[in-house]
C-alpha cells in the first residue's frame, strides 16, 4: 500500500527518503553535513536531514536504526526509536549514537536511519479497580521463560 506524504526540502542538498527495495518497510534518511563528522565511542551527535515531513493525521513517523549501520559500525539512534508526530513540521534530525569501541565517521549523504510510517491508536485511559486475568498475570521481565 502506498500513500502520498508531503516532504519539504529545507536545504537544496537534501534527499527525499528512499526505499532500498520494493518490500522495504523503512525509507532511508540521508544526513546533511558540511564535512566528515567523527563520532567518538559513547558519543551522540545530532545530525540534520534537511527534511520536514507532513505525517498524515492518525499516523506516526518512527525513526529506526539501519540494521547494517548498527551491527557493522555500532551507530544507531540514541533514543532507539525517534517519534515524529503528525502535527510536527520542523526538521527531522537524527541523534546518532556510537555504541562501539572505536570512533566512526559519517559523511554527507550517508544513510543514517530509516523512517517507517504507521497508524496508531489514541487511547482513552480509564481508571480501574482491577484488571482482567491473563495467563501471565503480573509476571515481569523474563517471566515467560528463557527460550
Amino acid at each position: 500500500m502506498t500513500a502520498p506524504v508531503s516532504v519539504q526540502l529545507l536545504d537544496p542538498r537534501a534527499k527525499l527518503p528512499a526505499y532500498g527495495s520494493a518490500d522495504a518497510a523503512g525509507a532511508d534518511l540521508y544526513v546533511l553535513t558540511d564535512g566528515p563528522v567523527a563520532i567518538a565511542p559513547g558519543e551522540t551527535v545530532l545530525l540534520h536531514t534537511g527534511l520536514a515531513v507532513a505525517i498524515p493525521q492518525g499516523y506516526v513517523g518512527l525513526v529506526y536504526a539501519r540494521s547494517g549501520l548498527a551491527t557493522k559500525r555500532g551507530l544507531a539512534p540514541a533514543n532507539k526509536v525517534g517519534v515524529i508526530d503528525a502535527d510536527y513540521r520542523g526538521e527531522v534530525r537524527v541523534a546518532l549514537h556510537n555504541h562501539g569501541s572505536v570512533p566512526q565517521v559519517v559523511e554527507d549523504g550517508d544513510r543514517v536511519a530509516q523512517l517507517v510510517i504507521v497508524p496508531y491508536l489514541t487511547a482513552q485511559f480509564i481508571p480501574a479497580e482491577e484488571l482482567d486475568d491473563t495467563g501471565r498475570g503480573a509476571g515481569g521481565f523474563g517471566s515467560t521463560g528463557s527460550r
